[in-house]
């Protein structure tokens, strides 16, 4: 992918609100972090980057979670970016989804279970800690609450720490999602829309 942000997507009528950031246009209290993100990011300074880089203080902070969220959480990377699909998902976000699903099934998760997410079909063929992943990660999300039992379950197959870190990747990819949603930033523009009957 292009490390500049690319223009919308065929047939996302979306409008970028905010200008495309470069190295040269960034403010200069963000210059350091910019450039950390450049050596990372497969986008650029484009997607959230462009939107969370406006705040100089909290792009420098969410970029030292984000870091530890995706390079040295107790998860494994299987489960983490499972995670952040269902916020994708549950956000419908091109570029959280575009992102992430590649990363994913790199990573292990099976494609047939991505899949299904995508599709808004409580996945099939789950192993029990994908199970528990998706269970804590849409029940939290969408009814703000888990029940003790699906509690000691998480506890159980996941143990406390990763539980943890289950909840910090997902709430903090609701925040990337909102990020992104508050800037429309697009999709790449020769790509297809992971969520086509979102693009209006």
């Amino acid at each position: 992918m292009s490390k500049t942000n690319a223009p919308a997507a065929a047939g996302d009528a979306r409008a970028k609100r905010f200008p495309q950031l470069t190295l040269e246009t960034v403010a200069p209290e963000s210059q350091q972090v910019a450039r950390e993100i450049l050596e990372i990011s497969s986008i650029g300074l484009g997607g959230p980057y462009n939107v969370m880089l406006r705040s100089p203080i909290f792009a420098d902070r969410i970029k030292h979670l984000l870091d530890y969220l995706r390079f040295e959480t107790s998860l494994s990377k299987r489960l983490n970016e499972f995670a952040i699909l269902i916020q994708a998902r549950l956000w419908t976000s091109q570029v959280e989804w575009f992102a992430h699903y590649p990363i994913a099934l790199k990573a292990g998760l099976p494609a047939s279970v991505a899949d299904d997410l995508k599709a808004n079909i409580r996945p099939r063929h789950m192993q029990p800690d994908e199970e528990v992943v998706y269970d804590v990660c849409m029940t939290l999300t969408t009814q703000h609450e888990i029940s003790d039992a699906l509690f000691d379950h998480a506890k159980t197959i996941l143990g406390e720490r990763q539980l943890v870190d289950l909840v910090a990747v997902s709430g903090t990819y609701v925040t990337v999602a909102m990020l992104l949603s508050l800037g429309n930033e697009p999709s790449p523009a020769d790509k297809p829309l992971p969520f086509p009957e979102k693009a209006r």
